[in-house]
């Protein structure tokens, strides 16, 4: 059961945070290609092997290194190998996996920490594991760190997970199954990118891999275009879902103008309602839509929704909502659980909310009977906004590059954990990177906070536009003639 946490992403998490990174940079002004943040910065101050040039520069690509033929032979198990000195980072092997949604960018912090493990001084060869755990436990690896930069950096624009994605919680049998391919492969770093499930799954491979002493550290690199993991601020991957979503109800506001009517969208969020809240960074003008704003946080009243509807539409003619899929009653039940009889459930234990067209339908044709003769239609946003291609967030970008790179840092110097962001204070949008429990983000979810939504529960505030405006980005310019 995933518990739910109510905190608000603007507090301190200092005292979660491990140690924080010293990589930060401002919100940019244009979307331009997004180029690597400087490794350097991630490693400042921070103790880690040596490194393998010290003449590099800030755009030089970096090559695959040579195996060295003088590392000796892993053990079988063990805490740590023979001469490794106490807190140093021990040589070995790495392994990089993806689970849950994909993202537009995950495949920014898959190249991350490929191109740092590569350079790091600690890490041999670089392993990918196709479908996550699912390709540790057949050993379905292919190796990463004899890929051209050339390569990585189109797969880094390319939306969706490069290795193959997973929804698999291992159980306790299958993560020791995993340990005969770590040993096969003499790996010692493992690097898991994905949301609250997949962070779960590295907290149990890390219980496992200690309660079979052997020496492993597993790093959990963060991403969800829900934008739900606890700690950190926001999460990689909900910048360019948010401009998607965005840009998507600019379009249809624009449509609804044109014929207007009423036209519902469903988007994206089961507990947290920011994805459907970045509906409105689209707006420029006073009467652009949406109108409406439902998200999971608020409880939903479906008399409520329709008196709302048809007070819009009496003022303005036409009305433009964005509804969460996770939107539920008085006594927590989804809507849309409730109106699907069969109720399809993923491996953690997730209802299947998305896709169907159902919840869209439903409340389309409660807006029908309520307004008869009025043009109403309903969209369901689905998959499109987790891997639309050519729509990014040159931000959101830019942060997963870091997080993945972060992570090969924290390995030199930390045991396993998180990474997490941190915005720093003031008007000039800047992050940081940390590292955080594997346990404090397993399993929470985090939801937005009450000083996001209107006191209606129909609407997003000022200081929701203020937060995730800059995560966004710059939108689509749009005109309107005068005197229309």
């Amino acid at each position: 059961m995933r518990k739910v946490c109510t905190a608000d992403p603007a507090e301190n998490p200092t005292l979660d945070i491990l140690r924080a990174g010293t990589y930060h940079w401002p919100s940019p002004r244009s979307e331009t290609r997004p180029s690597p943040p400087l490794l350097t910065s991630i490693f400042l101050d921070r103790p880690m092997a040596k490194r393998r040039s010290s003449t590099s520069k800030a755009d030089r690509q970096p090559s695959p290194p040579k195996a060295s033929s003088a590392r000796r032979k892993a053990p079988r198990t063990g805490s740590k190998r023979p001469g490794t000195p106490s807190g140093a980072s021990e040589p070995g092997n790495a392994v990089i996996g993806q689970s849950g949604g994909p993202t537009a960018v995950i495949n920014q912090s898959l190249v991350g920490v490929l191109e740092a493990a590569r350079t790091c001084g600690f890490i041999d060869k670089v392993f990918g594991a196709r479908h996550g755990v699912a390709g540790i436990l057949a050993d379905d690896l292919i190796r990463l760190d004899n890929q051209s930069q050339a390569v990585l950096e189109k797969v880094a624009l390319t939306p969706a997970a490069a290795l193959g994605s997973v929804r698999k919680k291992p159980t306790r049998e299958e993560c020791l199954a995993m340990f005969e391919t770590f040993r096969k492969r003499d790996i010692r770093y493992v690097f898991y990118i994905g949301g609250n499930d997949s962070a779960e799954t590295a907290n149990i491979l890390l219980e496992c891999a200690r309660a079979e002493r052997y020496s492993l550290k597993v790093f959990h690199v963060p991403k969800t275009i829900d934008n739900d993991l606890k700690i950190t601020d926001h999460c990689p991957g909900f910048g360019s879902a948010a401009k998607f979503v965005a840009q998507a109800f600019m379009g249809d506001n624009l449509d609804n103008r044109s014929l207007m009517g009423v036209k519902i969208n469903i988007v994206m969020g089961r507990h947290a309602g920011f994805l459907t809240a970045a509906s409105v960074l689209g707006r420029v003008h006073e009467d652009d839509g949406p109108h409406l704003v439902y998200v999971p946080e608020a409880v939903f009243n479906e008399r409520r929704f329709v008196a709302d509807v048809k007070r819009i539409y009496k003022q303005r003619g036409r009305c433009l909502v964005a509804v969460s899929e996770g939107i539920h009653d008085q006594r927590g039940k989804t809507i849309a659980e409730k109106i699907v009889a069969q109720a399809e459930r993923d491996a953690h234990g997730n209802v299947q909310l998305s896709g169907s067209g159902a919840l869209g339908d439903h409340l389309a044709g409660l807006v029908r009977k309520a307004l008869p003769g009025a043009r109403v239609r309903a969209d369901t946003f689905g998959y499109l906004q987790r891997s639309f291609a050519g729509c990014w967030s040159d931000s959101d970008a830019k942060e997963a590059r870091m997080v993945g790179q972060a992570a090969i840092g924290f390995a030199a110097s930390q045991q396993s954990g998180t990474v997490v962001l941190k915005r720093a204070a003031g008007k000039r949008y800047r992050c940081t990177a940390g590292l955080a429990p594997l346990k404090k983000v397993a399993k929470f979810t985090k939801v937005m906070p009450a000083n996001f939504l209107n006191k209606a529960g129909n609407g997003v505030t000022k200081a929701f536009i203020n937060y995730a405006a800059p995560l966004a980005g710059k939108l689509h310019p749009v005109g309107r003639l005068r005197g229309i």
